[in-house]
């Protein structure tokens, strides 16, 4: 399995480099990974021992980012090093304070693997919720490196749990503890003999949970939204989203959309001037007329970063993703205390489930069911509790970074000298 697992990888990087001149995303990937080890060897300097933490994507570095932040805290001598797979992640956050040192992650082979290991001498690793490689995580075993996953997650379909995932049952064997959002998470991994693994939650609530107290205004979209009488906003979004929020404003005039999608690229941003012909855009809006402003409907922030402050604006939250892989981040938008709205593609999420039993998270499938809720959140009283409900869910999930803090410091993980092999 080990031949056909290095296979995998190895068939994963041809295939990026062959369609990188074609697809922006594969382009970031592979030149990233140019030379990477040798750039990581001569940024290091010895003997810091940093901690690691590697993130997928930017969602993931969110999610770890409360525990980064008390390390920081507490501990302001220790550094911090973060690697992401993803170029997503990489591109925005390769530059935050919180770490020492950023980089791609150095595909997963045993030689990338030992020698990434050699250089960076971690004092432990934090990967978080998934990203389960098999010689990184064998190395660190190998060496005596603790390894951590905070919010982890699982479900009964996945491979881990199979008749044939015997391989990689041994990757998840690899870890000193799993810090878990849910008992199915803790049951699954005692049900094939992993016991070191505890209920601590998801770190998110955390992170969202400071949201509001830290956010920063938005001038252009208090000026967009001055003389709205309802006002709702879309983070995340892709076409299908899109093409349901400009279908149903179509019947709601005295509502105000501001719109954060996914993607930013030209090709995108050209997509929605065609789908929402009379948006303004915010890159030109302080261009805009008093008038135009006043008779626009829809405002694209093309740009990316600002989503978490956005949702304040907002008495409805449309979260988008759930008509492709999967919904975006709902938590960032329910902290603010609003209705929930996503797509029916939400099952994998079970922050988007809890959403919907507490009755402050609403599946779509068309605009007309989109036109529904709309009409229905009209009734201020319904509005208010609904906000009510969704905020308080948030505040009661918060607190998993304490327990994670707690077993790293009851355990004298930052006091240990680094191994020595």
């Amino acid at each position: 399995m080990r031949v056909l697992y290095d296979f995998g990888i190895g068939f994963y990087a041809v295939v990026l480099q062959l369609i990188a001149p074609f697809h922006p995303k594969a382009k970031l990937w592979v030149a990233g990974r140019r030379d990477l080890l040798n750039t990581i060897e001569q940024t290091i300097e010895p003997k810091q021992n940093p901690i690691w933490f590697h993130f997928a994507s930017l969602g993931e570095f969110e999610q770890g980012r409360p525990v980064m932040e008390a390390i920081k805290k507490k501990y302001p001598q220790e550094k911090i090093l973060v690697t992401f797979f993803s170029p997503s992640g990489y591109t925005i956050r390769r530059e935050t304070p919180l770490a020492d040192y950023v980089f791609y992650l150095p595909l997963d082979t045993a030689r990338n693997a030992r020698k990434f290991l050699d250089v960076v001498q971690p004092k432990f690793a934090v990967f978080t919720k998934y990203e389960y490689w098999y010689h990184y995580f064998r190395e660190l075993h190998r060496r005596a490196i603790p390894l951590f996953m905070v919010s982890a997650i699982f479900r009964e379909e996945q491979i881990f749990f199979q008749w044939y995932g015997v391989f990689f049952r041994k990757i998840l064997r690899q870890v000193t503890f799993f810090f878990a959002q849910n008992m199915d998470a803790v049951h699954l991994l005692k049900a094939i003999h992993i016991k070191k693994a505890g209920l601590a939650g998801d770190t998110r609530f955390d992170r969202v949970a400071e949201l509001p107290k830290s956010r920063k205004r938005v001038p252009a979209v208090e000026q967009f939204i001055a003389i709205a009488e309802r006002v709702m906003v879309a983070g995340s979004t892709w076409p299908d989203d899109e093409r349901i929020l400009s279908a149903c404003l179509a019947k709601h005039a005295d509502w105000k959309l501001v719109l954060a999608p996914h993607e930013v690229t030209d090709s995108h941003l050209e997509q929605l001037r065609q789908i929402f012909p009379a948006a303004l855009f915010y890159s030109e809006f302080a261009a805009a007329t008093a008038a135009q402003i006043a008779a626009a409907q829809v405002l694209i922030i093309d740009n990316i970063g600002m989503l978490s402050s956005l949702y304040a604006y907002g008495q409805i939250a449309y979260v988008g993703g759930g008509f492709g892989a999967g919904i975006h981040n709902t938590l960032e938008a329910a902290t603010y205390g609003m209705p929930v709205v996503f797509g029916p593609r939400y099952a994998k999420f079970q922050e988007a489930v809890d959403l919907i039993e507490l009755g402050v998270g609403f599946s779509v499938h068309s605009s007309h069911g989109l036109h529904e809720l709309m009409m229905t959140f009209r009734d201020v009283a319904k509005l208010h509790m609904v906000s009510q409900v969704a905020a308080g869910y948030v505040r009661e999930k918060a607190g998993a970074t304490q327990i994670v803090m707690k077993y790293l410091e009851s355990q004298h993980f930052f006091d240990r000298p680094p191994h020595a092999e």
